[in-house]
């Protein structure tokens, strides 16, 4: 609208019209663009942009502007007109003091006799007088309404807040840029700030939306040591990973290993030291009581007994 309004021929309007849409686009996108970039491109970015602002904002006064004067001309035509009537406050002070020049002449003759055409001319110029006179009210109260009327007018011309702002010594032009301005600047910068959120990085996105994940383990080959007795000591039994390549695999997401309705207590544990076994060997548990029992879910008791079955392998890493 605003592009609309400045041109002149309608070629002149679209060129301004394309103009304004290119001003607005950069405006819109330059700081959600050139923040991934270096400073030195975030800087080039922060000048252009200041500069897109400032036409942008512009435009949006002059649009602000214009549409203000335009609702002031409506409400000043909803004004009622007073017209004039009878002649102008000139003329009939030039005919009154032709009246007043008259009868001040009548009253200076004098006559002996009775002469009644003195006393009819002396009647006539105070009447004559008299008339101008009402005349002379009539117009003026006629010039007071058609000022009363160019007034309303005046005051309907101008935006009533811009308008209330003057009481505080701005001049009404002034105090309709400036809202304008402000109108503008806060427009842009709400634009501004949504494309900011609405072209935020990928990265930035995916941590705030997605859950964490529970990394796990995937299939490997598990083979069974017997326990074996050195010294009268019984060792319990240990269990050796055999992993193909790609048996691992760390930021799987798998849950808490099931257990079956009618597993033994030793069952249950040798489960979950070969699960462990594995997770520790990817990296993703540490072998400590705490992370197991959290790991599994399980009694301290269980992680206890997990921990000790996972001691020689622990020992062997630490080696």
């Amino acid at each position: 609208m605003a592009g609309w309004q400045r041109g002149g021929f309608l070629a002149e309007r679209v060129l301004w019209i394309a103009v304004g849409v290119v001003l607005v686009v950069a405006a819109h996108l330059l700081p959600a663009l050139v923040r991934a970039h270096g400073w030195r491109v975030r800087a080039v970015g922060a000048l252009l942009w200041i500069g897109c602002i400032a036409a942008t904002c512009y435009g949006h006064a002059v649009f602000f502007l214009m549409a203000q004067k335009h609702a002031g001309e409506l409400r000043a035509a909803a004004v009622p007109a007073v017209t004039a009537k009878g002649r102008g406050m000139t003329e009939i002070a030039r005919d009154r003091a032709d009246a007043v020049t008259r009868l001040a002449r009548t009253n200076a003759r004098r006559c002996v006799a009775p002469c009644p055409n003195l006393i009819a001319d002396r009647t006539a110029a105070a009447a004559r007088l008299d008339a101008l006179d009402v005349e002379r009210d009539e117009a003026r109260r006629a010039e007071a309404a058609q000022d009363r009327v160019v007034a309303e007018r005046a005051a309907a011309l101008a935006d009533p807040v811009t308008g209330a702002l003057t009481a505080f010594g701005v001049t009404a032009p002034r105090a309709e840029l400036v809202t304008g301005l402000a109108f503008a600047g806060v427009l842009e910068a709400v634009a501004c700030f949504a494309w900011l959120l609405a072209l935020r990085p990928a990265d930035v996105t995916r941590a705030v939306t997605e859950s964490p994940v529970t990394p796990a383990h995937q299939g490997g080959n598990a083979v069974a040591v017997a326990s074996a007795t050195t010294g009268g000591n019984a060792v319990a039994p240990v269990m050796t990973i055999v992993e193909s390549p790609d048996a691992v695999a760390p930021m799987l997401d798998l849950p808490v290993v099931e257990q079956a309705a009618d597993e033994s207590h030793e069952e249950k544990i040798r489960r979950f030291v070969v699960t462990a076994q594995t997770e520790i060997a990817a990296g993703v548990l540490r072998p400590t009581v705490t992370e197991i029992q959290k790991r599994f879910r399980c009694r301290q008791s269980i992680a206890s007994a997990v921990r000790k079955q996972l001691e020689p392998q622990s020992i062997g890493e630490r080696t």
